[in-house]
C-alpha cells in the first residue's frame, strides 16, 4: 500500500480543514515547498497536493504547486478546482496523476478523452456523505451513490479512485472502513479521511485499499510517515 502525504494549500499556506469547512482550519506552515520536501525526506511515496482556493473558486496556488513539482523527486497527485480539460492537461504536465471531482460528474465525456490520452494517470474523487457523492467543494450532492459512481468511471477506463468520507475528514475520528472495503472489491482505492493512528492504517490495508493519504494525524504528530510505511 502506498503512503501519500497530504499538502493542502490555502492562501499560500499549508492548512488542514475540518470536514472541508474553510472557516474551520488550522495553519501548519507558510512554506508549502519546504513542507513537501519534508514529507519526501521522511519517506512518503507520493504527495497529494490540493489547491483549496481553486476548489472553492476563491483563487489559485498554481505557481506554488509548480514550485513543489520542481523541488521534489517523488510523484505528485494534484487536486482541487480542476474543471476543464485544459486545466487537467496543465496539471499532468507537472504531476504523475490528476485527481478530478466536480468536472467528472458534470462532463464524463471529458474524462473519457483524458483517460484515453493519459491511461493510469487520472483518478476520480469520490467524496461521500452517507454513501452519496458530493461535489463543488463538498457542498452539493450529485444524487449518485458511491458504488454507482465507481462503476460508471470504471466503464470508461478510470482505474483509481480517491475515496473520502467528508464527515470524518480532519476529525481524527477514524476512517469509514466499511465504505472503503466495499469499494475496494471492484476498484483501486486511495483512502482518505479520519485517519488518526497506526491501527487505522492497518484497518485500511486490511480493507484492500491501494494507497492511504495521511493528513491531520501526521501534521499533529499522532503518526509518522516512517511508522505508517512500516505497516503499509
Amino acid at each position: 500500500m502506498k503512503v501519500i502525504a497530504a499538502v493542502d494549500i490555502m492562501g499560500g499556506s499549508v492548512v488542514r480543514l475540518v470536514r472541508g469547512n474553510p472557516d474551520d482550519k488550522v495553519e501548519y506552515s507558510n512554506d508549502p515547498v519546504e513542507t513537501a520536501k519534508k514529507w519526501e525526506n521522511v519517506g512518503a511515496d507520493m504527495l497529494h497536493v490540493v489547491d483549496l482556493d481553486a476548489a472553492f473558486s476563491t483563487g489559485s496556488n498554481s505557481e506554488l504547486i509548480a514550485k513543489i513539482s520542481q523541488a521534489v523527486r517523488i510523484p505528485l497527485q494534484i487536486a482541487g478546482g480542476i474543471r476543464s480539460l485544459e486545466k487537467a492537461e496543465e496539471v499532468l504536465s507537472m504531476a504523475s496523476r490528476v485527481v478530478i471531482g466536480t468536472m467528472a460528474y458534470r462532463e464524463p465525456e471529458v474524462i473519457r478523452k483524458l483517460v484515453k490520452k493519459n491511461a493510469g494517470r487520472v483518478a476520480i474523487s469520490v467524496d461521500q456523505i452517507d454513501g452519496m457523492v458530493m461535489v463543488k467543494g463538498w457542498k452539493e450532492s450529485t444524487g449518485t451513490r458511491v458504488a454507482d459512481a465507481i462503476s460508471q468511471f470504471l466503464a470508461i477506463g478510470v482505474d483509481e479512485f480517491l475515496l473520502t468520507s467528508i464527515d470524518r475528514d480532519g476529525t481524527l475520528q477514524g476512517p469509514d472502513i466499511k465504505t472503503l472495503a466495499d469499494a475496494a472489491v471492484s476498484a483501486r482505492i486511495i483512502a482518505s479521511g479520519g485517519i488518526s493512528s497506526i491501527e487505522d492504517v492497518i484497518k485500511i490495508r486490511s480493507a484492500g485499499c491501494s494507497s492511504v493519504i495521511i493528513g491531520k494525524a501526521m501534521y499533529d504528530g499522532k503518526v509518522s510517515i516512517e511508522k505508517v510505511k512500516a505497516v503499509a
